[in-house]
This record gives structure tokens, sequence and C-alpha cells, in this order.
């Protein structure tokens, strides 16, 4: 289920962003075609008893209310509902958590229900603000929703940070003194206590007394033995950083490869916040199964030889146990990319259970001309869980053996200049540790954040994956910095999510908390919108008007001046005379059609072509596309399948196959053909698909392939006395035509006429006959236009089909 606002906040232009904070919201299915909740209505039918097997953590508890819901159980009719508490899938957890089953926590799953409304009603009403008012005004803000979010903005703002941090920085020299000694076959590299100095004056005073002094005396030789620990069990927050730095996976790549490897049971499920292991897991069965993986079954054997470690101890949240593999796969069987987070994960299970790295570190420290240096090197003993994890190993540098007290000539001393550098962009990994520390989106939603910055246009993903913000993405940041610093700071989903858990702990009333924080943002809101000129500043340095913006396309119908395309989204025309905007489709490609103009306005039409081979081309005119002539259109080119269409969005409206203009020669009524078997559109001639010919749905994507190499084909005025369809006209080439005689005209209908029928052919679409069966009558056109066709009994060619006529 999520949260949503009913119709009548639906609509953007009849609805104040504001009122949105006092709006009422909506629970909806997810999934609506996979009918769950009806599913779950009729399961429970006739039970008595309803025990609730859901996450343990606060997400579940909502998710077990929103089922008592759907079942339709209530306490107050006598039937039981009982909650199930465990943190794994194996046996014995199970019957402890059915041993001990407890009630349904109504206070957490208030706490979720109170951050969904407080997320959807702040995001939708700055999102809706903010686009509104930026979207049109500048030639190339390439953003089709300017959005803002809790946690994405937040999110957003540490990208932002580190961009300003490294165009801020001012480098500054400095210099490293390092002397080079040769002892025992050995060329080492001396490291200064001091590090590095700024002051070259300084430095070169250093690097003389060395060369004065000539020899470095051992001061002192200790040994130690260290170790390097093996790692905790993995959660989903760990596995996103390792994807992305050492595999080089997004984090929504990574949860989709994830939920497939656990959808088809090869890995445990992969969202869990838990590094610790339950005290019930089965680590030997989790080693037996993968003993004959011929990757690593030969180390899962040795560890079950040799005895396991216990795994170090983590944190257990108490939602699902850390993730581990299930059972054994190879690279064929699950392809590259997961076949890759596959191998890290069972690299990691393994490593889990592994003995911890142990290494001698010895150091020694010399001094020469009153000044301290060392060398240190390492000696791995026991390579423990980097067998399986190499990339975790221990660098090894062998030293000779030093005696105290001992000096030793110095073959050479560097004084190296170098500069101080900025920090590098983020990359996806620091990213999620940010987010992890300051409490932002949680192990389920942080992929989702990253990804949306992303998709949204505010950053970019370069190499290395990090991240580097857009001009879009700083001007936002900044706006909001100077407006109201609050709006992208880490603090304000700490302030959100303190308010959140007290709901959770049952210490605060959830309406009361919901209306205390709306109240806060309803008032941040209001001054926003205030303010807003502040950012608009932001964006007028850093984004073209539209005057500037685009190139010369089509003439203005009111001032007959060119006016301007601007391809960016949203793609629309400027006509910097009259200063207005006309939007046009915001997928394919637009051009002059042939310089005719529209008889309704005067506006030169535009040809549209859709992307792809099958993509269907279509003339409109930018003037009737905005501002429809007609009433009667019930459907527009590019609204979305579902809602409200008749008011018209961005890049939405008619295009010369919709207008029913009786007397127009590119309208539906003059390009129509007949009415198209799959809906109820209208087959319309694409105006510019020679050599290959065809009919295009103007409502859906069935398309109708004509006779392939003639020179051209139109439409007449004619209809069919059978059918009543549109009787076109076809100039066959000379070398291929199907006419007798060698003659090229020929005019008829594409169902009736044996010749024609015979040489169109369905491409996409179920069926295509001559005559098809009755059913469902007559195809009905745009504005009341009634699509040509008739049904009859005559016999259908098995070819094609054009049924229900």
């Amino acid at each position: 289920m999520f949260s949503d606002f009913p119709a009548a906040f639906q609509d953007w232009a009849n609805t104040n962003p504001s009122d949105l904070f006092q709006a009422p919201i909506l629970k909806k299915e997810s999934n609506p075609k996979a009918h769950i909740c009806r599913h779950l209505s009729q399961e429970a039918r006739g039970c008595s008893h309803l025990v609730l097997w859901l996450d343990c953590d606060r997400e579940g508890e909502n998710i077990c209310f929103e089922v008592i819901e759907c079942t339709g159980f209530h306490t107050s009719d006598g039937r039981r509902i009982y909650r199930a508490r465990f943190s794994s899938v194996t046996e014995k957890d199970i019957l402890k958590a059915m041993n001990s089953l407890v009630d349904p926590n109504r206070d957490e799953a208030l706490a979720v229900d109170a951050r969904q409304e407080i997320d959807l009603k702040v995001g939708v009403a700055f999102t809706r603000f903010q686009t509104s008012y930026f979207n049109g005004k500048y030639g190339n803000l390439d953003a089709r929703v300017i959005s803002y979010g809790p946690c994405q903005t937040p999110t957003l703002g540490f990208c932002v940070d580190r961009y300003l941090q490294i165009t801020m920085f001012k480098p500054e020299k400095f210099w490293m003194l390092h002397p080079y000694i040769m002892y025992k076959g050995y060329e080492l590299k001396l490291e200064w206590e001091r590090g590095r100095l700024f002051d070259a004056d300084v430095a070169a005073m250093f690097r003389n007394r060395l060369m004065e002094d000539g020899t470095m005396r051992v001061v002192r030789v200790s040994e130690k033995l260290e170790s390097k620990g093996r790692p905790s069990g993995l959660n989903t927050v760990n596995l996103l950083k390792v994807a992305s730095s050492a595999l080089g996976f997004g984090p929504q790549l990574t949860m989709q490869l994830a939920e497939r490897l656990y959808t088809q049971g090869f890995i445990s499920y992969p969202r869990t916040e838990s590094t610790a292991y339950p005290s019930s897991f089965d680590f030997r069965g989790t080693l037996v199964a993968l003993v004959h993986n011929p990757v690593f079954g030969g180390y899962a054997q040795k560890l079950l030889t040799e005895s396991y470690n216990k795994p170090r101890a983590g944190t257990d949240a108490g939602d699902h146990p850390p993730i581990t593999p299930m059972r054994s796969a190879i690279e064929d069987s699950l392809g590259n990319d997961a076949w890759k987070l596959y191998q890290y994960i069972c690299q990691h299970f393994l490593g889990t259970l592994s003995p911890d790295c142990r290494y001698r570190r010895i150091k020694v420290e010399f001094e020469s001309g009153g000044e301290q240096f060392q060398c240190i090197g390492q000696l791995v003993t026991v390579k423990g869980f980097t067998s399986i994890m190499p990339w975790l190993a221990i660098s090894e540098k062998n030293l000779p053996d030093f005696a105290e007290g001992e000096k030793i000539e110095i073959s050479k001393v560097d004084l190296d200049e170098g500069n101080t550098s900025p920090p590098d962009y983020l990359n996806e990994s620091e990213l999620i540790s940010l987010m992890e520390k300051h409490g932002i989106g949680t192990d389920a939603s942080i992929s989702v954040h990253i990804n949306n910055i992303c998709e949204r246009n505010y950053v970019q993903v370069q190499a290395g994956r990090r991240l580097v913000p857009t001009p879009l993405g700083i001007s936002l940041i900044r706006g909001y910095q100077c407006i109201d610093s609050d709006l992208c700071l880490p603090d304000i989903r700490s302030f959100i999510e303190h308010q959140i858990t007290l709901v959770a702990k049952g210490q605060a009333d959830h309406s009361m908390v919901v209306q205390h924080v709306l109240d806060q943002f309803r008032r941040k809101f209001s001054y926003f919108v205030k303010q807003i000129e502040n950012m608009d500043a932001l964006f007028e340095a850093q984004f073209s008007p539209l005057s500037d913006s685009g190139r010369l396309l089509s003439k203005c119908g009111k001032c007959l001046r060119y006016m301007k395309y601007i391809s960016t989204q949203p793609s629309r025309l400027y006509c910097g005379t009259c200063e207005e905007v006309y939007y046009v489709p915001q997928k394919g490609t637009v051009k002059l059609y042939k310089e005719l103009t529209c008889p309704l306005d005067n506006f030169e039409l535009l040809l549209c072509s859709m992307p792809g081979p099958e993509g269907k081309s279509f003339p409109l005119c930018p003037y009737c596309y905005n501002c429809p002539p007609f009433e009667g259109i019930d459907t527009f080119f590019g609204a979305p399948k579902t809602g409200d269409s008749s008011k018209l969005g961005k890049g939405v409206g008619m295009p010369c196959f919709l207008c029913p203009h009786p007397t127009c020669p590119h309208s539906v009524i003059a390009q129509g053909v007949c009415a198209c078997p799959e809906c109820s559109g209208t087959l319309v001639l694409d105006p510019v698909s020679a050599p290959k010919w065809r009919l295009c749905c103007n409502m859906c994507n069935c398309l109708v392939s004509l006779p392939e190499g003639a020179h051209r084909i139109s439409t007449t005025q004619d209809k069919c006395p059978e059918c009543e369809s549109t009787i076109i006209e076809v100039d066959f080439n000379k070398k291929t035509t199907p006419l007798k005689d060698g003659a090229t005209l020929h005019k008829g209908c594409i169902l009736c006429d044996e010749l024609l029928h015979s040489l169109v052919e369905m491409k996409h679409g179920r069926s295509f006959s001559r005559h098809g069966r009755s059913g469902r009558g007559r195809g009905k056109g745009r504005g009341g236009y009634r699509g040509r066709g008739r049904g009859n009994n005559k016999q259908q060619d098995p070819k094609m089909s054009f049924r229900d006529f």
C-alpha cells in the first residue's frame, strides 16, 4: 500500500500547493492488478485466528495493520490477532516465535503512517510549487520535474557540499624530507616524523643538516604481533558500499540483482540492518550447501574440517539475519553481474567464519641531524579470512635486521615538493556512509534516494562512481541555503525522525505529531514562496532565458515571426514577440512539415517522428496542439492512460490525426482510412513513411503496412460503398507494379479491394480481416467523427483480419 491524495487534489492547475498540508490522504494498493487485498479477504473467510509473520521492524508492523484491514479481522467480533516476532527463518526461531506470540504494535505502525504522510505532503507541496515556478521559464533548464524531498534533498546536499569544498579549495605548497639508506641489500626510503612543512627555507635547512650529518643512527627496534579482525555479518548498507566501490554497481542495480538472487533462492533476504547472526543460525548447514561449489567448495570444506570460527559480534537490529548464501550457484546460471554480487556475498560469509589475519609489525626508528625518521615492515603469519577476501590482505614489507645504536650511511636525501589537493567528489560508497550516519533513509530506501537525484539530473555518475552535481542540483541547494538552510540540511530529517520515534514508543499522539511537523513545514513553505526570487536569481545566473535559447523552427500564426524550438525538457516552442510558449510532444524529434500552415490559425505545421523503426510520424499545429479548437475530443496524445486528460499538461495535446476539422487536408477526416481493429481509434495515413508506406492508429500502437515501394499513396474523398472506408490511391513503381500491362495507378479500399488487401500487412495488433465478424460495430473516431468500416459476412483473409467492424 502507498499513501496518495484524493483525485480532487491531483490536479496541479486547480490546487494551491499550500492546501496540500491540510489535504486528506488515502491508502492505495501499490499493484492493483495483483488483487492482493481481495485475495487476503477471500483467504480469511471462516478463519478465527490471524497470525502476522511480517518483517520485525516498523514498516513490517505497519503492513500488519494493512493485512488486518484487508482481512476484516477485528478483535471486537471474538476473532484473535497475533504477531510473531522473529529474526530468522530457522526452525528454532520459528518455533520460538510461535510459542511466544504477542499483540501487534499499533504505535510502531502509526509511526510509519506519520512518516508517509509528512513526506508526501511536504515533498509534493514544494515539488509542485518549484516545478510550476521554474519550468518553462529557462531554455536550457533540463528537468521535467524540480522535486523536493525531506530525504532526497539532504542527500543532494551532501554532494553539493563536497562540490563547494572542491571549488573553494586553495592549494598550498609543501615540502617533505625523504632520506634513503642502503643496508644489507635493501634500499629503504625513510619517513620523516614531521611529515610535511609549508616553508621552503625551513625544509631546506633540515635537508642541509641531514647532509652534514651523513649517517642514520638506529634509535629503537620494536616488534609487535597484531591482528586484523574478520568481518561481521553483511547488512544492506555495507553491501551497497562494496558493490559501488569494488564492483562498480550503482545502489539501484545492486538491489535489483540482490532481490533477484533472493527470489531465486540463492541468498537470504537482502534488506537487513543487522550484522549479528542469531544464536540459532545454522552455519554448518550453510557451509555444507557450498561444499560442492567449484569456486568456494574447497574453502568451505576446509572450514568444516578444521572447525570454523564464530563470527564477530555485530549489531542485531531485530529485523533479519545478515545476508548470506543459501545454495550453490555458478556463473553460467546467474549471468555476469549477478554472479559478481553472489560471489562477494559468498566470500564475505566465508570470511566471517575464518580466523583473523595475524601479522608481525616491525618498526625501526632512526635519528640524524636532530630529526626523527622511521620505517615499518609487516610480515603475515596467518592469512586467515584474507585468503578468501584477498583485497583486504595486509601489504607485506620485509626489512633487514637492525641493531640499536648502529650507524648507517645516508645514500641520498630528497626534498619532495607538492601541493595540497582538494577532496574528490563523493562516491556512492561515501554518500551511503553519510546517509547512514545522519539517518537519511533506511536500508530499503537509500538506493531509491540516490537513484532519484541521478534520474532528476541533479547529479551525474562519473568515473569511479563519483557523484558530480549538475548546475541544476547546485542551484537548488544554494537556493535553499540562501532562503532557509534547514530545507537541505540532514538535521531536518533528524527532527522528523525524533518526532516519529516518540510515536513509535507511545510517548506522543500520532495525529498531534503529524500536525506539529506539518505546521513547521507549512510556515517554512510560506516563507519559501515569498523568498523564491532569491533562488530565481541563482537560476538566472546559471540558465539562459527563453529568448536566448533554441533554434528557429516555425512561424507564429499571430505575429508571423519565427519561433524558437527548445529541445531540453520540457520540449517547447517560444515566440519572443508574443512571449508565448507552445509545448510539443516530449518524445521523438520535431521538424518543419513542408512549410504547410494550419487553416484554422495560420501556424506553420510541425512533423513529429517517434523513436524506433516502428515509430509513427504525424503532423501537428503548435497552437491547436496546446489549445484544441474542438469539443468532444476525449483523449489527447501524450496523456496518461488513467486520470483526467481533459486538462492538458506539458507535452500533452491534439495532433492533426486527432483533429476532426472537416476541410483541413491534415485532419483525421482527410487522412483517416478506417477504424482501428484494436481500439476505438482510427487508422491514419502516415504522411512521410515512404517508401515503407503505412497506416498508424491515432490512439494505440497498431500499424498496418501498405504496398511497399510505391511512388505515392494518398487518401481520396471517395468512400467504399460496402464498408464506408476511405478509398486510397496508389501510384505503384513501374518496375514492381502488380497491375496488368505495366499500369501504375490504382484506387481501391484496403478492406474490400482484392489486390490492395493482398498487399497490406498487420505489423502490430491481434487480427486484421477484410470484413470482420459482428461484435463491436463501427469504430468511433475523435470528436464525434465515426470511423469507417462496417461488418459483413464475407470470407476472411487468413493473412490479415480486421475484426469487430
